[in-house]
C-alpha cells in the first residue's frame, strides 16, 4: 500500500474538493466520488469512501484501490461502487485525478443527444482543454450500468485522448485531468458548456 502520509495527503485533498462540489450542488446526498492516482506500477488510486456525505469528508474517508477498483486489504471503509471505472480511466487516459459528479446539465444533454454531445465555437472550450474555434468536440455518452466492467468497456471503446470527459446517461459525468485542480477546472467549464448547449439548441 502507499505510504500513510501520502494517503492522508490524498484524503485531505479529496475532502476539500468534495466539499467544494457539494456546495455547488454537484454531489447531492452521498452521490458522486473522486479519486487521485497514487502510483502506476502497480496502479493504485485513493478514492472517496462509499455512502458518506461529500460535504463532510475528512482525510480518513478515503480508500486505496487497485487496478480493478478493489480495496487493498486492511482498510475499514469500502470504496465507492464506481472505483472500478475510476481505475479504468486512470489506466487508459493516464489521468492523475478523476471526478464523478451528479451535475444536471450533462445528464439533460445526454437525453437530447444520446449519440454524443457536439460542441464547437465557444470560448469556454479553451478551459476544457480544446480550441475555442474550428474544433469539433464530441462528449461521449454511454448507457448506464451497475457493472463497472461494462461501463469501462464502453468508455474505452469511445475514448478520445483529446476529450477528458464521459457522460453516463441518466446518471452523471466523469471528468479527469493531471490533478484534482485540472479536473475541477474542466468540470466547471464543461458544466457551463452543456448548460449553454441545452439552453440554446
Amino acid at each position: 500500500m502507499s505510504a500513510p502520509d501520502e494517503v492522508r495527503a490524498a484524503g485531505r485533498a479529496l475532502a476539500a474538493e468534495s466539499a467544494r462540489y457539494a456546495a455547488l450542488g454537484w454531489m447531492r446526498g452521498t452521490s458522486g466520488n473522486l479519486s487521485v492516482t497514487l502510483g502506476r506500477d502497480p496502479l493504485r488510486l485513493a478514492v472517496t469512501a462509499s455512502g458518506l456525505d461529500k460535504g463532510e469528508l475528512t482525510e480518513a474517508d478515503v480508500v486505496v484501490v487497485d487496478e480493478r477498483g478493489d480495496a487493498l486489504p486492511g482498510q475499514p471503509l469500502p470504496p465507492s461502487a464506481e472505483a472500478g471505472l475510476h481505475a479504468r480511466i486512470a489506466a487508459v487516459a493516464g489521468a492523475g485525478a478523476v471526478v464523478h459528479l451528479h451535475v444536471l446539465a450533462p445528464v439533460v444533454a445526454a437525453e437530447r443527444w444520446p449519440g454524443g454531445i457536439e460542441l464547437r465555437d465557444l470560448e469556454m472550450l479553451k478551459g476544457f482543454g480544446r480550441a475555442a474555434h474550428d474544433d469539433l468536440v464530441t462528449i461521449p455518452v454511454v448507457p448506464n450500468s451497475q457493472d463497472m466492467r461494462v461501463l469501462g468497456d464502453a468508455f474505452e471503446t469511445g475514448f478520445d485522448p483529446a476529450t477528458p470527459a464521459l457522460v453516463v446517461a441518466r446518471h452523471g459525468v466523469y471528468v479527469w485531468g493531471e490533478d484534482l485542480s485540472a479536473a475541477r477546472h474542466r468540470a466547471e467549464c464543461l458544466e457551463w458548456l452543456l448548460r449553454f448547449k441545452t439552453a440554446t439548441e
